[in-house]
């Protein structure tokens, strides 16, 4: 008897569109977000960090402000709001793979991750990064 399910990693057949293993939907509400607005929203996320790093901090070394205020706003955001404010103003959320709400412990892990960069640049077939992944969540469309 013939199994048609696949039997390892590289056996798997691409996804149709980003999130369809996860059982998202292709485009609309609830679909992974795409790369344009999520580049736009960590610039937004960046640029909102830096305001008061630079301006109100400053100092020798603002950058490791800014990175701190940035790490700060993230943890803070997606468990409360959803998502950072870039991701609120470009009409994402963060979600869990499993649903229900994203805790406390995954938006810690996932904006460690983030701000190790690398992780950020790995992606799989339904374009959730490495931190994404780890974490188990998901970045969709609100």
């Amino acid at each position: 008897m013939a199994n048609s399910a696949p039997q390892r990693f590289g056996d798997l057949e691409p996804s149709k569109w980003p999130g369809e293993r996860l059982g998202l939907p292709d485009t609309g509400p609830h679909s992974v977000a795409r790369l344009g607005r999520r580049v736009l929203a960590i610039f937004l996320d960046w640029a909102l960090a830096a305001l008061p790093a630079y301006l109100l901090i400053g100092g020798a070394h603002p950058e490791w402000w800014n990175y701190a205020i940035f790490a700060a706003m993230q943890i803070v955001f997606i468990p409360t709001i959803g998502g950072s404010i870039g991701h609120r103003l470009l009409g994402l959320r963060v979600v869990p793979i499993t649903g229900g709400w994203v805790g406390l412990w995954r938006p810690i892990l996932r904006t460690v991750l983030l701000c190790l960069v690398i992780p950020v640049l790995v992606w799989d077939s339904d374009q959730r990064g490495f931190h994404d992944k780890i974490a188990g969540t998901v970045l969709v469309r609100a």
